[in-house]
């Protein structure tokens, strides 16, 4: 399940696309269709003669031993079976990053530029227009998209236009979607952010403390932060609003899966309790020195998304999922927790919030509060899938 499979983009090499978003491998496989479904035969408990058996069928040849172990050997090679080969690489990964002392941009380049002064001039521009936050608003919270910037600028810039001066001197503790972590875990790392624009220090401190009252759902220098975009996009943002010389305490937070399709409340999962039992406690002891930005989407509609209909910002379909977006806001803005959930859990959300574990993550310890709806946005990712999302900041009650 840790690989991302997709029709093939190149009309000359038809076929299934193999990737693996967690960069243990940097292959990417097409695999032409009458073969796709010999992918079947790689599932633990098929032989190499059931392999065999098949490639007879589809390709009309009995003489396909040689094609058998070709198959075999390039997805092993590629690192796309669960076996020696892949365990190799996947454990090279991981302890590389555990001893790097700098989580180095994933995204420069691609999501943002990566020659500091078109990033400058960038940020710039999607920050232009931004009116000026007021002397006293009180604000000690926002949530912003981690959508590519260049499609959601304008709810980035409605969020971190909330920012103050003042502000630089606190932490800030970023709630972000995880989404190749482990549902109910919680994803924490001491590295330092490196972007175009400098460096921004993990507050060492506060990730030791967390780690220590997080309990058992806590994953210590989480491998996932290495490619995550959902951290990384809040980064740059703070640094150009504030300078890099900021502090950060990234959390990655996996999904409530357990209670989506199995029921009950998120803290019904021991794991979940603990670490919101501990990050309440660290809100407490740290009160202002705290300032919480979420990195969060909404919705997930259309064709890519495995939904039957093609998604239009805004039309169709895609209203009721304002609707319906607008109630859960609603809901946010009112720090009532139980009542975000219930609408989440509707239909085991089929609107496929991915911030929906950040946000409740920080209903349940966050202090007495009133959140409020700055910018709602659709957006095309493609031609037939929309996202939505939001900027919205809170005040102390």
């Amino acid at each position: 399940m840790n690989l991302d499979f997709m029709p093939s983009p190149s009309e000359e090499h038809p076929g299934l696309l193999i990737r693996d978003p967690y960069k243990f491998s940097d292959a990417m496989l097409v695999i032409p269709p009458p073969l796709v479904e010999c992918l079947e035969c790689f599932d633990g408990a098929h032989t190499a003669l059931d392999l065999r058996a098949e490639l007879v069928r589809v390709t009309g040849q009995f003489e396909v031993g040689e094609f058998a172990e070709s198959l075999m050997g390039t997805l092993s090679s590629a690192g796309f079976l669960e076996d020696a080969q892949y365990a190799e690489m996947r454990d090279a990964c991981v302890r590389d990053f555990a001893a790097a002392p700098l989580r180095e941009p994933a995204h420069a380049g691609s999501a943002y530029p990566e020659d500091p002064e078109e990033m400058r001039a960038v940020m710039s521009e999607w920050m232009t227009g931004a009116p000026a936050a007021s002397e006293n608003d009180g604000v000690f919270a926002i949530a912003a998209p981690h959508v590519s910037p260049s499609g959601g600028w304008q709810s980035y810039r409605a969020a971190y236009c909330m920012l103050r001066p003042e502000h630089k001197d606190k932490t800030f503790v970023i709630l972000a979607t995880s989404h190749y972590g482990e549902p109910e875990t919680f994803g924490l790392t001491r590295k330092t952010f490196r972007t175009p624009l400098g460096d921004t220090q993990s507050d060492t401190r506060l990730v030791d403390w967390l780690e220590a009252r997080g309990g058992n759902g806590v994953r210590m220098e989480d491998y996932c932060h290495s490619f995550e975009h959902t951290v990384e996009l809040q980064v740059i943002f703070l640094q150009h609003m504030l300078g890099p010389d900021v502090k950060i305490l990234p959390v990655l937070i996996g999904s409530f899966a357990h209670s989506i399709y199995e029921g009950g409340m998120p803290e019904d999962n021991d794991q979940v309790k603990a670490f919101f039992d501990g990050l309440g406690e660290l809100r407490e002891r740290e009160g202002d020195n705290l300032f919480w930005v979420m990195g969060v989407d909404m919705a997930h509609m259309g064709a890519r998304y495995s939904d039957r209909f093609s998604a239009i910002a805004g039309e169709g379909a895609m209203q009721a999922v304002e609707a319906r977006d607008a109630q859960r806001i609603e809901r946010i803005n009112a720090m009532d927790a139980g009542g975000f959930w219930d609408l989440v859990r509707e239909r085991q959300d089929d609107l496929k919030w991915c911030g929906s574990s950040p946000f409740y993550t920080f209903l349940k310890t966050a202090p007495k509060a009133r959140g409020e709806l700055l910018n709602y946005e659709q957006w095309n990712i493609d031609e037939n899938s929309v996202v939505s999302f939001a900027g919205m900041r809170f005040r102390k009650a």
